[in-house]
């Protein structure tokens, strides 16, 4: 199987390696994931009904007067910190994987672990992207339509499907959102659990995730995919889908991440224990 290996830390430690996979990966992942799913659903008390709450806030907050535009982006960019909320799921498959007690009272003891504060730097990176889309959301609706606020939701959403802005606003938004939703995926599909389950710096994890997507794209690129549609089915009605796909994606993306990633070329003295 191919691989590629990057260089450690200066001091320490051997270099990653990132493995090639196939579409048949992704699906056992989905199908890994669903089963760590079906053995701790207790843990939606924590995050899985989070989501749809958020969701409803979202659109409390932007569906009364000149937040309006920012409606979708919101909503979209949810999925952006993903994969930051998702660190709880990252650490109950772990546990599950080796053999140990998971239900949800173990889903905060990530902050408890060696590369905590790394993890809180990914999440910091993962902040930022998400504070940029935002930002070219507003400049795309900026361009279009001026510094002008919606009228009404009726109006404003006839504007956007039956008018040429409208349509440049949705294809041109897609184009952008594509490049921050690939950007947030290669840069944290195998990040963030690597650092739940190693004890590695958080610019080793960042550079191994880049490495395994770019060196899986076409794959990674049928993952997110999945992964948007999956959101947007956990979304109707009213979020509440969310409850159910949140926790099996972040299962899946542990199951997926020890795909990408050989593990057992990470020194022993590296991988957490317990």
């Amino acid at each position: 199987m191919a691989t590629e290996t990057v260089a450690s830390r200066a001091t320490r430690r051997s270099r990653i390696s990132v493995r090639r996979i196939t579409a048949q990966d992704l699906t056992e992942s989905l199908r890994q994931g669903w089963g760590d799913f079906m053995a701790m659903r207790g843990d939606l008390i924590f995050l899985g009904l989070l989501y749809p709450l958020i969701g409803v806030a979202a659109a409390v907050f932007t569906l009364n007067g000149p937040l309006l535009p920012f409606f979708f982006p919101i909503v979209a960019g949810v999925g952006l910190l993903g994969p930051v909320a998702a660190v709880g799921f990252y650490e109950l498959a772990r546990r599950r994987e080796a053999g140990l007690t998971s239900n949800w009272s173990h889903f905060l003891d990530v902050r408890k672990r060696p590369a905590a504060d790394d993890i809180g730097v990914v999440a910091g990176l993962l902040v930022v992207i998400f504070g940029l889309w935002l930002l070219a959301a507003g400049a795309l609706y900026v361009a279009l339509w001026g510094w002008t606020a919606p009228g009404s939701i009726p109006g404003f959403v006839s504007d956007v499907l039956t008018t040429p802005r409208g349509w440049a606003l949705i294809l041109i938004g897609l184009g952008v959102g594509a490049v921050f939703a690939w950007l947030v995926l290669a840069l944290s599909v195998a990040s963030l659990p690597m650092l739940v389950d190693c004890d590695v710096s958080a610019s080793e994890a960042v550079s191994a995730s880049w490495r395994a997507a770019n060196a899986n794209r076409g794959v990674m690129i049928r993952w997110g995919l999945t992964v948007a549609a999956l959101l947007v089915v956990g979304s109707i009605p009213l979020f509440l889908g969310l409850a159910i796909v949140l926790p099996w994606l972040g299962y899946s993306t542990w199951h997926l991440y020890t795909r990408l990633i050989d593990r057992d070329a990470i020194p022993a003295r590296v991988r957490r224990r317990d």
